[in-house]
Order: C-alpha cells, then sequence, then structure tokens
C-alpha cells in the first residue's frame, strides 16, 4: 500500500469513527434506528489488503466504538466478522474473481448494482449480528428483524451519502501478478 493510499484510510477511519462516536450515537430515531456508518471504512479497505491486518482494524475500530458507547464489545464482535465476511466474499463480489485490486472499493469503482448489493449484504449482516447480540432474547425477533431492516436501510443512505460528497475521483484498478 503506497503512502498516499495509507493516509487516505487512516483519514477516513478517524472521521468515520469520530462521525459514529460523536453524531451518529447520539441521534435519537425513534427507538427503531440506529445509523452505523464507521463499518464502511471497512469495506472501503482494498481488496488486496493483508486479511489478518483488516480483521485486527475491524476489531479494533469496533472496539473505539464499544469504549465510547460503554457497550460489552457487541461493536467489537459485529465489525470483526463482517470484516471476515468482506475477505471473503469481497473478491467473489466486488472483482466477480477477476485477479484485480481495487485500491478503494466504492460506487465509483466497482458499479452502481454491485457495490450497492455488497454494502446491502456487508450493513445487513452487521445490523443482525449486533442486535442480536443487544435485544439476545427470542421473544423479540420480530423487534431484531425491525431494528436491523430500519438501521441497514438509513446506514446505506448515508454510507452512499458519504461517497457522493467525499469520493469524487474513480480509483485506478490494478491487476495482480
Amino acid at each position: 500500500m503506497n503512502m498516499g493510499l495509507l493516509l487516505r484510510n487512516v483519514g477516513r477511519c478517524i472521521i468515520l469513527l469520530l462521525l459514529q462516536v460523536l453524531v451518529l450515537d447520539n441521534v435519537y430515531l425513534g427507538g427503531y434506528i440506529n445509523p452505523i456508518i464507521y463499518v464502511l471504512f471497512i469495506l472501503m479497505l482494498p481488496t488486496g489488503m493483508n486479511k489478518i491486518g483488516m480483521l485486527m482494524l475491524a476489531f479494533c475500530s469496533g472496539l473505539v466504538v464499544d469504549i465510547f458507547n460503554n457497550m460489552l464489545g457487541f461493536h467489537a464482535f459485529a465489525c470483526t466478522l463482517v470484516a471476515f465476511l468482506r475477505v471473503v466474499y469481497a473478491d467473489r463480489i466486488l472483482t466477480k474473481d477477476d485477479p484485480k485490486v481495487i485500491s478503494m472499493p466504492s460506487v465509483f469503482t466497482v458499479g452502481a448494482q454491485e457495490y450497492i448489493g455488497f454494502l446491502a449484504l456487508m450493513l445487513g449482516l452487521y445490523n443482525l449480528i449486533y442486535f442480536s447480540l443487544v435485544v439476545f432474547d427470542m421473544h423479540d425477533w420480530w423487534r431484531v428483524l425491525l431494528l436491523t431492516l430500519l438501521s441497514t436501510i438509513v446506514s446505506m443512505l448515508l454510507c452512499l451519502l458519504y461517497q457522493a460528497v467525499f469520493v469524487q475521483e474513480r480509483e485506478k484498478v490494478s491487476y495482480k501478478k
């Protein structure tokens, strides 16, 4: 990873974590919508990145959100699991098994349909895992599904808005040798 890409990813991590813990975690939207945007940092990491490093970054970013929210590791667990699933499925979904490395997966580099499907899957899984741990009651399964659905929709809109505002240039795609 070159220095410019590293600095851009560090900056994105800081901005998204600050936005999450200082703004979005303090927004009350009827009790059924909990917007999550910091996971976008993990989803926008390069596709050829070291897998252990990605899992460690996901755990650390989830832990930061847990510390600020005084939680028991729910964000860290959900974010790490989503990073693991991203490692497994990103090549299949985003690059369609082509030997290319996308330095910053986004709507502009992958294509709207593929990226929105990828984003919906990853955010939906994150929210399902997170709310299953928070509610932790099989009698409230409808509440978990409602929280997951509404939070995923709002989170997707915020993630796409973030990309529309902050991701202007189309990144180059490089091929593995």
